[in-house]
């Protein structure tokens, strides 16, 4: 499995951006997907999740801005992030769970000035 994210940028606080990640197969088989972030000196942490039947979760400074969903149609998953933050500044990976195992796409950079 291979996931390439894509849609990272520099942006203002409060404007928004969309990321999409990739996949190079099918997803449904896919139990899992999320979007993890990683700040500088951090370790990374799970920002959005959504299961193959559409469950989401979402970290709690994230709930109400941003939105993850996704399309298995296109094999792409996406991360809407709205009234973003100079706090959400990170590089954001997306991430596949299946069959036991993980999957990561390599990093998009958001940087979001105040």
């Amino acid at each position: 499995v291979q996931l390439q994210a894509s849609g990272g940028g520099l942006v203002q606080a409060g404007e928004s951006l969309r990321l999409s990640c990739a996949a190079s197969e099918s997803m449904s088989s896919f139990n899992w997907m999320g979007w993890y972030r990683q700040f500088p000196e951090k370790q990374r942490e799970p920002v959005a999740l959504i299961s193959n039947l559409g469950s989401t979760n979402y970290v709690d400074s994230v709930e109400g801005r941003f939105h993850i969903s996704r399309d298995n149609s296109k094999n792409t998953m996406y991360l809407q992030m709205n009234s973003l933050k100079p706090e959400d500044t990170a590089v954001y990976y997306c991430q596949a769970f299946k069959a036991g195992q993980n999957y990561w796409g390599q990093g998009t950079l958001v940087t979001v000035s105040s």
